[in-house]
């Protein structure tokens, strides 16, 4: 078998759909990607992989295109990982740009992870990219990561990142929690990103009275995947244990005078410069976690 004559062949069909059937461009190139690497999969049993170094030179010579070492390689890899159902089957809501930036990764579950964002999502590719290198899989606890790879069912706070990060566009100096909200409302968006899917903005200073004396939560959010609302609270400070008595009265007071029966329990998230686990770990309430922000 002349393997370079057909991934020559192979690339050169590619080439011609996608003029002529532009509609499918990324359909084209994903089964065409994928049996060049699965021919150079062949190719390299018999010569190495210092082949695919070859073949580069040559097809580019050839088609005046230049299909690069790296390119190639990502092509084995490519089909390596769908042939051995690592990956899912081909998705035709991911362009091979999509994948070319996701499988520079060697950590599978690290590779499934920007898969599955990307899809449910809808994520351009630049998008992709700005998700990868704010390190959003990195960021995820443990025992999120443990989930995915398990495919057990997530709560609602399982992809609230760790740190939090936070833009601060006008480099200002957090000394206060108004300040701190105000970064967060400059780019709210942003910010229900960083906690996960389903987050939507209600009121910030949400105003609440207990007995005689108003109290303000200073963000009051809702989570429509889960249906419950998400009381934040943002310290600038280590996390303590008043802290978790605060938040925890908010959310109670939301559980019994606003959610509906049809809703679930209100979650609480705290926002602090700096995490102390022993708060979290002896909080009665298991409802409640906290995070460390970082301003970006």
């Amino acid at each position: 078998m002349n393997y370079y004559y057909e991934i020559k062949n192979e690339l050169i069909n590619n080439e011609i759909n996608r003029k002529v059937k532009n509609y499918s461009i990324n359909k084209s190139d994903l089964n065409s990607y994928y049996n060049v690497g699965k021919i150079l999969n062949e190719a390299g049993k018999h010569y190495g992989e210092g082949i695919i170094k070859e073949y580069s030179q040559k097809l580019k010579y050839d088609l005046n295109k230049n299909y690069s070492v790296r390119l190639l390689y990502r092509m084995l890899k490519y089909y390596n990982f769908v042939s051995e159902e690592k990956l899912p089957t081909l998705s035709a809501k991911l362009s091979w740009s999509h994948y070319d930036e996701i499988l520079r990764f060697d950590d599978i579950n690290k590779i499934a992870f920007y898969i599955k964002i990307s899809e449910q999502q809808n994520l351009s590719v630049r998008q992709l990219r700005e998700r990868i290198k704010s390190n959003v899989y990195e960021r995820l606890p443990e025992s999120t990561k443990n989930k995915l790879i398990n495919q057990d069912e997530s709560n609602v706070v399982d992809f609230v990142k760790s740190p939090i990060q936070i833009k601060n566009n006008w480099n200002n100096e957090i000394i206060s929690e108004k300040l701190l909200q105000k970064l967060i409302l400059e780019d709210i968006s942003y910010f229900l990103e960083e906690l996960g899917e389903g987050f939507t903005f209600i009121k910030n200073e949400y105003k609440i009275k207990i007995n005689d004396r108003y109290n303000y939560i200073d963000l009051l959010l809702y989570n429509i995947k889960y249906k419950c609302y998400v009381v934040v609270e943002l310290k600038v400070t280590e996390l303590k244990k008043e802290h978790t008595g605060q938040i925890m009265t908010y959310m109670n007071y939301i559980d019994k005078n606003i959610k509906t029966i049809e809703e679930n329990e209100t979650v609480g998230i705290i926002i602090c410069k700096q995490d102390n686990e022993y708060v979290i770990k002896y909080c009665s309430d298991d409802r409640i976690i906290s995070r460390e922000y970082e301003l970006v």
